[in-house]
């Protein structure tokens, strides 16, 4: 659990935080193989280790760590997936003032410990310092519990779009956006 003495501290990522990373990554792929797969993601397919290097190369991953472990990371950057041109957004931009957020994850260890929430929390806390006019994210249809966290952080439902991924069985994704 998270306690109040020992606080959730984001950080931008680092190379040394890729092996932990992964792990976190495996494990959470793990846990969803044995339950209730919501986002639909597959070990070993995504998310991966490769994931963790890009975001850290290009300064645009960061983890939430709580004792010095890592409980969860994400992803913030201004490439949205070809399929958010297909919808209409509040607003027309080029994304130099949109972050998009990927590859959300929290450890299994973690779930339903509000450390989800803490993270949307600094995605936002983060997206309004870069003076970003949004937030916009995708998620895949199925994903329930992923979908209640971002409407109770004040994402407003765009779009369904399919993003290509209906070989692994993802035909629909649902498009938020929070503006700023």
């Amino acid at each position: 659990m998270i306690s109040q003495h020992a606080p959730i501290i984001f950080d931008l990522g680092k190379a040394s935080d890729i092996d932990e990373l992964e792990m976190l990554y495996n494990d959470l792929n793990d846990h969803l193989a044995r339950g209730v797969n919501y986002p639909g993601w597959i070990k070993g397919v995504y998310p991966v280790r490769q994931i963790a290097i890009d975001g850290i190369k290009q300064g645009n991953l960061y983890v939430a760590k709580h004792n010095g472990k890592i409980i969860g990371s994400v992803i913030l950057s201004h490439e949205p997936e070809p399929a958010y041109y297909k919808a209409k957004w509040e607003f027309e931009t080029d994304y130099s003032d949109v972050f998009v957020v990927h590859t959300f994850a929290v450890h299994p260890r973690f779930l339903k410990c509000g450390v989800g929430k803490a993270l949307m929390n600094f995605s936002t806390e983060h997206s309004i310092k870069s003076k970003a006019k949004s937030i916009r994210l995708d998620v895949y249809e199925g994903n329930i519990p992923a979908i209640k966290l971002y409407e109770k952080c004040g994402f407003k439902y765009i779009d369904t779009v399919d993003l290509g991924l209906g070989n692994y069985g993802l035909k629909w994704f649902r498009l938020y956006e929070k503006l700023l």
